[in-house]
């Protein structure tokens, strides 16, 4: 299964999702972690920036409708997995999130930008074990 390529959506949603992680970083202070900030609007996480996590995560949700009613529609997805894999997957990427002390866009995008050292390891394992996994499941399962 082959996913199609759009080199122009690409580029513009890279720019949108670095100049969010500026504008967070540059109004807020905070860096643009999405595990972090989601995490932080469970109990026991009650303080003065709960409303601005909650205004992110809710423009996390609704972008696509947006963009949907913009462009007349969204693409339908493709999975070749059933629900069980997928509520594993989702799982473990939370545990590596966790585990990791953040997530692909906390550190990859907010860290590597920093040049932090822990940030470079952390996405150097993250693609990595992206890497194995897309392997095995591809060409030996």
């Amino acid at each position: 299964m082959a996913t199609q390529f759009t080199p122009v959506a690409s580029f513009f949603g890279g720019v949108l999702i670095g100049l969010s992680a500026v504008l967070l970083m540059l109004f807020a202070g905070r860096i643009a972690g999405i595990s972090g900030i989601a995490a932080r609007l469970l109990p026991p996480y009650g303080d003065d920036q709960f409303a601005g996590r909650l205004a992110f995560v809710v423009g996390l949700v609704l972008a696509p409708a947006v963009y949907g009613f913009l462009a007349g529609g969204l693409p339908t997805p493709t999975l070749a997995a059933g629900p069980f894999v997928l509520i594993v997957a989702g799982l473990l990427v939370g545990f590596g999130a966790v585990w990791g002390r953040g997530c692909t866009s906390g550190h990859g995008v907010c860290g590597l930008a920093r040049l932090s050292p822990r940030s470079l390891v952390a996405t150097t394992v993250f693609m990595a074990t992206a890497i194995v996994t897309v392997f095995l499941v591809r060409h030996v399962l």
